[in-house]
């Protein structure tokens, strides 16, 4: 559905994107990440045509996107992190303004708006100005409009960012009901758990360059690294000093009374963990073994990349 290869754009002599490939498979979704300035929202405005590349080819729905030549982009849906309107209309008045500039007839932009505003649940402050919405219910009517010719292809720039837990809640079962009706769908997102709970594959991007993309699963497997979480009775001092130069450990993360060991050979860890936590002679409260999540490993591989 959608193929990049080696895409490449930089602004003067700061090259955004250093020839990043990845690959959507049609009627799933891609999770892009990366943290603020690795290059998300200029993939995602090249991907919808906003922008153009310097070098490198991209396929949508089988059709080449070639520079300075939109034509391929009439099947695709986008909303950007903030969406502006016209906020003294209401979402009814917006959404028909939408369906009369796009010259689809008056009767079918009714049956649209009708279903559009019921699918983002709108359909109860429909009448209201569209400057009285809070930021949630805006991410809301973006929805729709990105949804409102049909769109097989689904682009969406950081959905989630700045809502309350509920508006969050709401956004992502929208995404995962988008995906059930059959569309393909392209996020970038900064909120790792967001992602690990709506997407099947995820491309990692950092310093203008793919370091991972794949299915979730995959990623899962082939970095999973198991965590010790140990809570002590009081806190052991300089435990990170008299535990930085252990071979089988990577990292040592500290919040309040509770230490978590992060390690890099688990077989290792097994025989040695509980007489290295025994050297610092101070009562241990709870002990426990945990799995990595998404955000975990998407630490460790960028700051593997930064070492590389």
């Amino acid at each position: 559905m959608i193929k990049v290869t080696n895409l490449t754009k930089k602004y003067g002599i700061h090259e955004v994107l250093k020839g990043i490939s990845f690959k959507v498979e049609k009627g799933t979704i891609y999770g892009l990440l990366g943290r603020n300035g690795a290059g998300k929202t200029t993939t995602m405005n090249i991907l919808t045509g906003l922008i153009d590349y310097d070098d490198g080819e991209i396929y949508i729905d089988g059709k080449i996107l070639k520079r300075n030549n939109r034509k391929t982009l009439n099947n695709i849906g986008y909303l950007p992190e903030s969406p502006a309107f016209y906020s003294y209309l209401t979402a009814y008045e917006y959404l028909y303004f939408i369906g009369e500039i796009s010259g689809i007839p008056y009767q079918k932009v009714k049956m649209q708006v009708e279903e559009l505003l019921e699918i983002v649940k709108l359909k109860d402050h429909a009448k209201k100005k569209i400057q009285e919405y809070s930021r949630g219910m805006k991410q809301k009517l973006g929805l729709a409009v990105a949804l409102f010719n049909n769109p097989e292809i689904i682009f969406l720039d950081e959905p989630t960012s700045a809502l309350d837990p509920e508006s969050r809640h709401d956004i992502l079962n929208l995404i995962l009901d988008m995906k059930k009706n059959g569309k393909t769908i392209f996020l970038s997102t900064h909120i790792l758990s967001d992602a690990e709970r709506v997407c099947d594959y995820i491309g990692i991007l950092d310093n203008g360059i793919i370091i991972f993309s794949g299915e979730l699963r995959e990623l899962k497997q082939k970095y999973i690294q198991p965590i010790y979480d140990i809570t002590f009775e009081t806190f052991p001092q300089n435990i990170k000093e008299k535990f930085n130069n252990i071979e089988w450990i990577d990292d040592i993360k500290i919040n309040n009374d509770k230490v978590s060991i992060y390690v890099n050979d688990i077989e290792r860890a097994k025989k040695n963990i509980i007489n290295e936590i025994s050297k610092l002679k101070v009562p241990v409260i709870s002990f426990q073994i945990r799995e990595n999540n998404l955000e975990d490993i998407f630490i460790r591989m960028v700051k593997q990349n930064e070492n590389i």
